[in-house]
């Protein structure tokens, strides 16, 4: 129920099941679910580290770390409050723990805290590479930071930023209460655009070729172009209803969304 974050295994999506505890996985082929795991309280994001599947517990102020092939519980791990979005750098778990405005980063192979970190409103991130990015919400800006957790940087996006992807040179963040994606140049975090979409943008992930916004006012997906920011069109799973999308996940050829309220995710 209330599915919110999303995460690809290489083979499987992944969805954190806010309503009731558990996280599903689900085989991109044919959508069949594969199974249904039980994980703490409030699950909200979930992330992928090469082998196994981590967790946000919301409620409970932890992490978890699931074995992608079975689901079993392979530990769970203190960081800090309000844990949301998550992503992994290629040796470690970075967690923004929204309600004290910082991110933990742990070590992947054992789940060691290496780090908290202060942002300012810590809720979602991405890793282009070199820096990881942080959005904080009630600031309206976004943080780059290095590896050791040290700012390398503050920019000011649109009002109330939740999600964050990087298109390969460039990081796009999502503006929900401006109805708008601003893109920053990774490099130097030089704003390059600020584009209009089409009602309260929640998540938002990059295909390849164009970015996806799922747009959790409206019920529907925007397709961006990356170049000028320009819509190209949009994708609405169902013909009538709110179903509030939040996550997105690329599984290298198809799109998946959340849908927030619908409880289901949609292959777009």
């Amino acid at each position: 129920m209330h599915p919110y974050g999303l995460a690809f295994d290489g083979e499987n999506i992944w969805s954190a099941n806010n309503g009731d505890n558990s996280v599903t996985k689900v085989r991109t082929s044919d959508g069949s679910v594969l199974g249904k795991f039980p994980v703490g309280r409030t699950p909200f994001g979930v992330t992928f580290d090469g082998a196994n599947i981590w967790v946000t517990n919301s409620a409970d102020n932890n992490v978890m770390k699931l074995r992608a092939s079975d689901g079993k519980n392979l530990g769970t791990f203190q960081v800090g409050q309000l844990p949301f979005w998550m992503a992994f750098d290629g040796s470690s778990i970075w967690v923004a723990n929204s309600s004290e405005g910082t991110v933990t980063k742990l070590r992947a192979i054992d789940g060691k805290n290496l780090g908290t970190f202060d942002t300012g409103g810590s809720i979602a991130l991405a890793f282009d590479g070199t820096y990881m990015w942080v959005t904080n919400y009630d600031k309206s800006n976004v943080v780059r930071l290095k590896l050791d957790g040290s700012n390398a940087g503050t920019f000011p996006v649109g009002a109330n930023p939740l999600g964050v992807a990087f298109d390969g040179a460039n990081i796009w963040v999502a503006n929900t209460n401006s109805n708008s994606v601003t893109k920053l140049r990774s490099r130097d975090g030089a704003t390059l655009g600020t584009f209009s979409v089409q009602g309260d943008p929640y998540g938002i992930a990059f295909d390849g070729v164009n970015i996806w916004v799922a747009l959790s006012g409206s019920g529907i997906y925007n397709i961006l172009r990356p170049s000028d920011g320009a819509i190209l069109g949009f994708v609405q799973p169902y013909r009538s209803g709110q179903y509030a999308p939040t996550g997105l996940a690329f599984d290298g050829a198809n799109m998946w969304g959340a849908n927030g309220l619908g409880n289901n995710i949609s292959k777009l």
